[in-house]
């Protein structure tokens, strides 16, 4: 991820990349032939010597804790990509260092910056849909050989948990899983979960590293009809429920649920990385939190971390009080 957020750096109006740090001295090399900037092999020489205002940390996740806390005690404003950190004690200690030291933290949770994610949240707010029953996240594709120090759900799983936080709005009662290692050397490789939301909302999570192909879906099923979103394509569409009530706005009546019209909406398509980076620059000219905080990407953490335990254990597990307000 590091070299794509080099290229949206050099690209964007508002910033001017000027270092990247990166322990293959080759790769280093490579991205100062491209960009121009001075590169280092030790990310701690990069901030002794360089006046910077943000730093993207984009390393294996073992290592969050170690860079990232560097980078907060160098007083620099960070997006630390997701997940947050390998444990949730990690992740509180990074979010914590960062609130003592007043740098701006933000996770990179880049789904939130999809265009049909931000369209969907819109139309839910609206009420379009009515009440939720279900929101499903399918997240599938072949094993990346670069991911060895955590399973799939604290590397994948953590986008469709924070995304279905934001969507609903809503705190999680209790969670239930299955999780499985096929190929993966030492942690899970598949996930079958289930999320149960304070409002009855139901979250389902298929995740795994076991599919020849790549699938990102997300849908969300309510009074109305359903939303399904195709996060690679950028794509959102409304499938109608034909039989829903449209007078439902004291006391929602189905009579059944019926299949109406499919509507494909238009979404005009951004490169999400491209959103997030701008919107986080934003955030620390204007002075404001970020749309994704460390609090929200710690909550991502848990979830995840509750979801490996509740496989583990063949449990339900119910997640902390305080989660929200983490």
């Amino acid at each position: 991820m590091g070299r794509h957020h080099a290229r949206v750096y050099s690209e964007l109006d508002e910033t001017e990349l000027v270092a990247v740090a990166d322990v293959d001295a080759d790769r280093a090399e490579a991205m100062a032939r491209r960009y121009r900037v001075r590169t280092y092999t030790d990310y701690r020489a990069m901030l002794a010597r360089e006046r910077l205002d943000l730093v993207s940390v984009a390393v294996p996740t073992h290592l969050h804790r170690e860079v990232t806390l560097d980078v907060v005690q160098a007083g620099v404003h960070l997006l630390v990509e997701k997940p947050i950190a390998a444990t949730v004690e990690d992740g509180r200690a990074i979010v914590d260092a960062a609130a003592r030291r007043g740098v701006k933290l933000t996770v990179g949770h880049v789904e939130r910056f999809n265009p049909a994610v931000i369209e969907l949240k819109r139309r839910l707010e609206r009420g379009e849909l009515g009440r939720v029953f279900v929101i499903h996240a399918r997240r599938m594709g072949p094993f990346p050989d670069w991911v060895r120090d955590v399973g799939v759900v604290v590397d994948l799983a953590t986008h469709d948990l924070d995304i279905m936080r934001w969507l609903l709005g809503q705190p999680v009662e209790r969670v239930h899983a299955e999780i499985a290692r096929h190929i993966h050397a030492s942690h899970e490789d598949l996930i079958s979960g289930l999320l149960r939301f304070a409002d009855g909302a139901v979250g389902v999570l298929e995740v795994n590293w076991l599919t020849p192909t790549k699938v990102r879906e997300l849908s969300v099923t309510g009074e109305q009809g359903m939303f399904l979103v195709n996060y690679l394509t950028q794509e959102l569409y409304f499938y109608e429920n034909s039989r829903a009530d449209a007078n439902w706005e004291t006391l929602a009546i189905l009579t059944g649920v019926g299949e109406g019209n499919m509507v494909r909406l238009s979404i005009e398509r951004r490169e999400p990385l491209q959103a997030e980076l701008a919107a986080f620059v934003e955030a620390i000219r204007a002075d404001a939190e970020p749309l994704v905080t460390g609090a929200d990407g710690l909550a991502a953490l848990v979830l995840a971390q509750n979801l490996v335990e509740a496989g583990q254990s063949g449990t339900f597990v119910c997640p902390p009080a305080d989660l929200e307000s983490n």
